[in-house]
């Protein structure tokens, strides 16, 4: 029986009249790919928005701690460190000290006051690790010393070279997040983390159909006094498209950053089957949210919210493949052969059709859509609620 080495989550999702990703001129991200320029959703915001959405599959609900990213991590710290009973001025000797120790990005050190706490770019950290940095720097001030003194004990104590072992036993130390997306840190002390979960750019499976919404913004005061006239003229960019989406996630990699098993010892004989049941009910939690959370700007004035319209979720031990090569030709706009979504499930199948064919790939598959006459290959049909249990009960099973 293949192992559920890689989990593989397709996704087609729609859009009308929404600003899902701007670029840095406010306009909706694009992407040229085949015959067409696409409109575009960046993994970024993809990721940014399943990890900070509240709901009842939450990655917050899986009682495992999260992580917090911010410029403003050693500002944080010096407040903890004031609230335990810290004075102010030792507090802000402190962050300065693990700063100018490389713990974090150096990027405020010539700056002044609570700027000079303030990193050159956000960094991820997990509330374990802070809980522990803010522990081991008040234990330091407490003792009889002055902030020069403090300063120079932190800096030793952060170049111990038992302290990055003690950081790396922190229990989820670098949090949920950076278990699943991975950190890159150029820290002697945290570590950098491999992402073991992977997210494409999404992009429309047709040709960028965008518009520019013009608008006025009404001033209720002048027509109350009888003039005509507006607040604001304005003018902003809107896309609406079918999104292919493509999610991997590297199973024994992520129990390996959840549990600390090794990542060859994952799916091994000798290995409880325990020791995957967090990593089965993440995935769980994160096909909920793949399928139901939607990104987006401006969701005040284009409530841009959607739940996949069909999803295909692959289960086996072969390297990752994705259908995009399926939308290489731009879908027309204007075919004959059904709606836009129905061309685009049938291209999904007949691409997926042609792989097997090709390369006979033994993977276990079940999908969800909207649609009644679709037919994968090889694939059971289930609701997503016994799409994302399924997916959970083959990683704590070792098999698919």
């Amino acid at each position: 029986m293949p192992i559920p080495r890689f989990i593989q989550i397709h996704t087609l999702h729609t859009y009308p009249a929404a600003l899902l990703n701007r670029d840095d001129a406010g306009l909706a991200k694009q992407l040229p790919l085949g015959n067409a320029v696409r409109t575009r959703i960046s993994s970024q915001c993809l990721k940014r928005h399943w990890r900070v959405v509240e709901d009842q599959f939450a990655l917050s609900c899986l009682d495992v701690p999260m992580a917090i990213r911010s410029r403003g991590t050693l500002e944080l710290i010096s407040k903890r460190l004031q609230e335990s009973g810290v004075s102010e001025a030792m507090a802000q000797a402190a962050a300065e000290a693990m700063r100018d120790a490389g713990l974090l990005d150096k990027g405020g050190k010539e700056k002044k006051g609570e700027d000079a706490l303030k990193t050159g770019q956000a960094v991820l950290l997990g509330k374990p690790e802070i809980d522990y940095l803010v522990k081991r720097c008040a234990e330091l001030a407490s003792g009889d010393v002055d902030e020069k003194a403090l300063k120079a004990s932190i800096a030793l104590w952060l170049r111990g070279k038992d302290e990055k072992k003690n950081i790396e036993a922190l229990k989820h130390g670098s949090g949920l997040e950076s278990a699943l997306f991975g950190r890159m840190v150029t820290s002697d002390v945290l570590t950098s983390r491999e992402a073991a979960v992977y997210v494409a750019h999404a992009f429309t499976v047709h040709q960028a159909q965008v518009e520019n919404d013009y608008f006025t913004v009404v001033d209720d005061l002048l027509q109350d006094a009888g003039e005509l006239g507006s607040a604001g003229i304005f003018d902003t960019e809107l896309a609406s498209g079918l999104y292919y989406g493509y999610v991997v996630v590297d199973v024994p990699q992520l129990v390996q950053n959840l549990e600390g098993e090794d990542f060859k010892d994952c799916f091994a004989s000798g290995t409880p089957a325990e020791r995957r049941v967090l990593a089965g009910r993440v995935v769980q939690h994160l096909l909920h949210l793949v399928a139901t959370v939607s990104p987006g700007a401006k969701r005040g004035s284009t409530a841009p919210f959607d739940w996949a319209k069909f999803m295909l979720v692959e289960a086996g031990d072969w390297q990752p493949r994705s259908l995009a090569g399926a939308f290489h030709d731009a879908l027309p706009l204007d075919g004959k052969e059904g709606t836009i979504r129905q061309r685009a499930v049938n291209r999904l199948t007949k691409e997926i059709a042609a792989m097997d064919d090709a390369y006979g790939a033994p993977l276990s598959r079940h999908f969800l859509a909207v649609d009644q006459e679709v037919e994968v290959p090889g694939a059971e049909r289930l609701n997503l609620g016994r799409l994302a249990d399924w997916a959970k009960e083959i990683i704590e099973q070792g098999t698919c």
